[in-house]
């Protein structure tokens, strides 16, 4: 149990991956996008980390993407609108909450990215990761570290960042467990508990 933080200490960007015509991955047996359980999980985030009194930022609030309908590149004007808010907002950390795949319907789990020439970043993910590692719910914690990505998100701004693949949407059980509120809320609650460890120790 965390204590709340003074008001206006500290700002969060979550950053819900997707959206709009870009729906990212498909659940193998759900069908469900990952676009939709992306914003579940970052409202649910919000919501707790709010309680805890960490501002929270938005790139994405429904189900809409941020492109400019008339761009020529959507997913680049995607990205730059993502870009612009962390750097407006200045957060002191930014999450981005993705769900994964992989052609072997087998693996499964919830790994976190982070920027190799970021150090704090990689605080942030080793944290979250933890966490994340805690949950237990029909052996799917397989003690995963933190890995480095190459990502956009991860490398737009200068601020902490991770991002966090909540799950294999090719793999069945992960699928499944995705598509439940109480597992998205296990989630939310591992991602918050290491938000804000981070947050503590900063």
């Amino acid at each position: 149990m965390f204590v709340s933080l003074p008001n206006t200490v500290a700002t969060v960007v979550l950053d819900a991956g997707h959206g709009g015509r870009d729906v990212g991955v498909v659940g193998v047996n759900s069908n469900v996008s990952e676009a939709e359980i992306n914003l579940l999980i970052t409202q649910t985030l919000k919501s707790k980390l709010e309680d805890l009194n960490v501002k929270v930022v938005l790139t994405r609030k429904n189900a809409d993407g941020l492109y400019d309908e008339n761009a020529t590149n959507f997913k680049r004007s995607d990205m730059e609108k993502r870009k612009k808010i962390i750097l407006d907002t200045a957060p002191n950390l930014v999450v981005s909450i993705h769900c994964n795949r992989f052609p072997s319907s087998e693996r499964r789990g919830a790994q976190v990215f982070f920027n190799n020439f970021s150090d704090e970043g990689k605080k942030l993910a080793s944290l979250v990761q933890k966490n994340l590692n805690t949950i237990n719910i029909d052996k799917i914690n397989r003690g995963f570290s933190p890995l480095k990505g190459d990502y956009y998100i991860l490398n737009c701004s200068k601020y902490p960042s991770c991002i966090v693949e909540c799950g294999f949407l090719s793999n069945p059980d992960d699928d499944m467990l995705l598509n439940d509120e109480n597992y998205r809320n296990m989630l939310a609650d591992a991602i918050l508990s290491g938000i804000m460890s981070y947050l503590s120790s900063s």
